[in-house]
């Protein structure tokens, strides 16, 4: 059975770029546009994993995690910060949200998926 992914990504380039890829991998894909749809998403689909943008319209992905992380339905779901920047402060807020791991955008598939498999459930 294939793992359903959520991607919560404002850039429509950039969500679409990673789905096709994730897809092509044998995910399951579902995506969200902001913060706040990527939350009402989680509740609904109960993804395996979410890949959260930091930087989103309506709610933030810092604001996200940290309020899913919080609500015990889905607080066992890991979480995969992305952001543009690259600096350590923000791997740090990311993971003081509630964030499982970070990575950097643009994406580096091959690691990401490292990172995605060490967190889903066997």
């Amino acid at each position: 059975m294939s793992k359903k992914i959520l991607i919560v990504e404002d850039n429509e380039m950039n969500r679409d770029m990673l789905s096709r890829r994730l897809a092509r991998k044998g995910y399951e894909v579902i995506l969200a546009e902001d913060g706040a749809a990527g939350l009402d998403m989680m509740e609904n689909e109960q993804p395996d994993l979410v890949l959260m943008d930091m930087g989103l319209p309506v709610m933030d992905g810092w604001t996200a995690t940290a309020k899913a992380k919080a609500n015990p339905n889905l607080a066992t779901i890991p979480v995969i910060a992305l952001t543009a920047h690259a600096l350590e402060e923000d791997r740090i807020r990311a993971m003081e949200a509630g964030a499982d791991d970070f990575d950097t955008k643009p994406v580096n598939l091959a690691g990401l998926l490292i990172k995605m498999e060490a967190l889903l459930p066997s």
